[in-house]
């Protein structure tokens, strides 16, 4: 009864780290449960770092983290299981002791993350077959290669599907985490939590990694690669397959067949991907009027915008503009000072894991 009654009175997260792990993978997580219970998280969380035989994280930056304990010990309930990753993600899913450690969690886990590359040793577990995940984007194919079960989205920062949590590249971790807060403890706790954090107010998970200007290397073929630049630099143009075509002196059932080689996608998709990714930057930069930032990127109407926005990023155009302004805006005065309290008021730091403290006083979290 005492054990599940400590249960009930924090939230307990376990990050698995392993050699070569990226530590600001770790951070973002650690950072933003700290966070969540600074601002007021009930119940708190505690988080506990483990490894491989308890062994210390020596991080890919060369920098060591103290742990709580080896993973091989973990037992109980744990509300959220949180796998880092970096660039010895490989290494460590091929470790059978690391993926069978795993897998025995998992069932007492509330929810199971990854972290950027992390999801390479929940594939290995078995936890992602069959399920639609995200990874870093330059580790995506790869990881869809060696698993063909697991169904691998390269574009979001974040997915969920079911208990199973997978988010991309190293600071989409924030995101992930924030999401975990806001489930927890509802919306206007985790824009605190951002607040004090001075990140995004939450973007959205389904927004890109990475802005398809450079995810990658410029068109092979001349005549993509010119229509390319053409594209980009007069989203308010006629950008019509027919006009397209014109420009380029070519048929436009050869400029389909181009692009589907080139780019993956039709002309018209690809005109529409530049024109929302446009809108977007106007949306965070400017004052415009939707009306106005419509009419810059080649949307015949607001509603068009609206679509266009909703398919790509899954938020209206208002909602994004005031994520990616609004973290820009003084912060609220009690957020100011609950964060500058937290070095007086150690409440929430009770529920810590009972060996943190002797963890920190044993060797430096980071030496």
């Amino acid at each position: 009864m005492a054990n599940e009654q400590a249960v009930e009175a924090f939230r307990r997260v376990v990050v698995v780290g392993y050699h070569d792990a990226s530590l600001l993978d770790i951070a973002c997580v650690v950072e933003t449960f700290d966070a969540a219970n600074t601002l007021g998280a009930v119940p708190p969380y505690r988080v506990e770092l483990v490894s491989p035989k308890g062994r210390p994280v020596v991080g890919t930056a060369g920098f060591t983290l103290a742990v709580h304990g080896a993973l091989e010990t973990v037992t109980g309930r744990i509300d959220t299981l949180v796998v880092a990753g970096g660039y010895g993600h490989e290494e460590a899913a091929e470790a059978d002791g690391m993926v069978r450690h795993v897998r025995r969690l998992a069932p007492a886990s509330r929810r199971v993350a990854s972290v950027c590359t992390g999801a390479s040793v929940l594939a290995a577990s078995g936890l992602l077959d069959g399920r639609r995940v995200t990874t870093h984007w330059a580790f995506a194919a790869r990881l869809a290669r060696r698993h063909p079960a697991v169904h691998v989205d390269p574009a979001p920062l974040y997915v969920k599907d079911g208990d199973v949590y997978t988010s991309a590249g190293v600071t989409s971790a924030l995101d992930l985490t924030l999401a975990f807060v806001e489930e927890d403890n509802g919306a206007a706790l985790a824009r605190s939590v951002a607040r004090g954090l001075v990140t995004y107010l939450q973007r959205p998970g389904n927004q890109a990694q990475v802005s398809m200007f450079v995810a990658g290397p410029p068109p092979d073929h001349p005549v993509i690669r010119k229509l390319a630049g053409h594209i980009a630099k007069n989203p308010a143009d006629d950008l019509s397959p027919a006009a397209l075509a014109r420009a380029a002196g070519v048929s436009s059932r050869h400029l389909a067949r181009l692009f589907e080689v080139q780019m993956g996608t039709t002309p018209a998709r690809y005109v529409r991907a530049v024109r929302t990714e446009h809108a977007a930057q106007l949306l965070s930069s400017s004052a415009l009027p939707l009306s106005g930032v419509a009419r810059r990127c080649g949307f015949g109407s607001t509603e068009t915008l609206r679509q266009a926005f909703m398919d790509m990023y899954g938020v209206s155009p208002s909602a994004y503009r005031r994520m990616h302004r609004g973290s820009a805006e003084p912060q609220d005065t009690q957020d100011t000072q609950d964060m500058q309290g937290k070095q007086e008021t150690h409440e929430t730091q009770d529920a810590r894991h009972p060996q943190a403290a002797q963890a920190t006083g044993d060797a430096s979290e980071v030496s």
